[in-house]
């Protein structure tokens, strides 16, 4: 296993501009920050590279896009199946936002998303049809205390 380099104090610098400031661009990223414009596109480069940053594209609320209603669905599948097959099945539903094989009662941990409770049943319904979905439990997310980030872990490096 290859072990990474940390973050330098330029490299969280670029990753907090570009968190506040998603449209900046590499030039005036390079303006900002007080470095020449090839040193931030060789940064931003290497940040990929890395897989450190993942996208471009913009951040989409799906409760401005009509999804208001976010719940977390535990899956148990049938013994012996590989999670693939089931998330195949997954990548299906539009509404299925996240999917993450995990430890516990569970076997896949989903987030979904639905236009009131009523969907919810009907999203839930279209992924517990796949054959080898043995049991499934939802709860629904009632507020969003810590909306998901990453800027912290940046800034602890």
């Amino acid at each position: 296993m290859t072990t990474l380099s940390p973050l330098d104090d330029l490299d969280r610098q670029l990753l907090a501009l570009l968190d506040a400031q998603p449209q900046v661009g590499v030039l005036g990223a390079s303006r900002v920050l007080g470095v020449a414009r090839g040193t931030v596109q060789s940064r931003l480069d290497r940040l990929v590279r890395r897989g450190v940053i993942t996208s471009f594209a913009p951040h989409l609320d799906p409760g401005a896009m009509g999804y208001p209603v976010t719940a977390f669905c535990t899956l148990q599948i049938r013994q012996g199946t590989r999670p693939e097959e089931v998330v195949a099945h997954l990548e299906t539903v539009p509404e299925v936002l996240e999917a993450h094989t995990i430890t516990g009662d569970g076997d896949l941990m989903l987030r979904v998303v639905a236009r009131d409770n009523s969907d919810l049943q009907r999203v839930i319904d279209v992924v517990v049809a796949d054959p080898l979905v043995d049991r499934s439990s939802t709860v629904i997310a009632l507020t969003t205390r810590i909306p998901y980030r990453l800027m912290p872990l940046v800034e602890q490096e």
